[in-house]
């Protein structure tokens, strides 16, 4: 039974989540991601598994679910992060 706690984690979670959202799209339109920081994509995509492991633990779907969305969000930026660095963009 979803109860008010987890609405709120649910909404909380959402937004961060949603966050990367522009990001990503401006990565994967510009084909750049000089302005992104490799450092904070690191450590906030590391940062965002532990979060997901906690989750996984407590048996918290908000925490399983948004932080398993926002992994593949930072993640997608990451390896675009790579992948432009390597081709010189």
């Amino acid at each position: 039974m979803m109860t008010g706690i987890d609405l709120l984690g649910f909404a909380a979670g959402t937004l961060t989540t949603c966050a990367f959202w522009p990001q990503l799209q401006k990565t994967w339109t510009s084909k750049s991601a000089g302005d992104v920081s490799l450092g904070m994509l690191a450590i906030f995509s590391t940062g965002v598994c532990l979060w997901f492991l906690y989750g996984l633990v407590l048996h918290s779907w908000p925490i399983i679910l948004t932080n398993f969305i926002t992994l593949l969000l930072t993640g997608a930026i990451l390896v675009l992060k790579l992948r432009y660095r390597a081709n010189g963009g």
